[in-house]
């Protein structure tokens, strides 16, 4: 049975398309619904700053973005359902105006979310108990 020449060229060119398309690194979505963040920010700062509140508050992503409508195990990261995206918002626009006030925006001093939250949720309002001092030996 002979295969025509098309039919080969066609199917070389539908294998081509597949291998090129799963050997290239898909773009990552543009962020949507940034308020606060520069609206070109690119996808690996984006992904750096949310690190960056992970480790200063000791939450996961869910801690702020609310989960998807339609899969409630994946995140909708442009929602604003979850008040603690508004908090989070208000929280940078703060540090943000006391950088510049206080320290002119200089980058060796200044405050951050972990200078008050040092990897808490909330912030403590008093520190911890000191552990009461051994008893002086007789």
């Amino acid at each position: 049975m002979k295969i025509s020449k098309s039919f080969m060229v066609v199917a070389a060119l539908l294998v081509a398309g597949t291998l090129c398309s799963l050997a290239l690194p898909q773009e990552p979505e543009k962020a949507q619904n940034l308020k606060v963040l520069p609206k070109n920010i690119s996808h690996e700062e984006l992904i750096t700053v949310m690190r960056g509140f992970d480790a200063a508050l000791g939450v996961k992503c869910n801690f702020c973005h609310a989960p998807q409508k339609d899969d409630a195990k994946k995140l909708d990261f442009a929602s604003d359902e979850n008040p603690h995206k508004g908090t989070a918002r208000e929280m940078m626009r703060m540090t943000k105006r006391i950088n510049k006030k206080f320290f002119k925006g200089s980058e060796v001093m200044a405050v951050s979310c972990y200078t008050c939250h040092h990897g808490n949720e909330e912030p403590k309002t008093k520190p911890d108990e000191a552990p009461a001092a051994p008893a002086a030996a007789k």
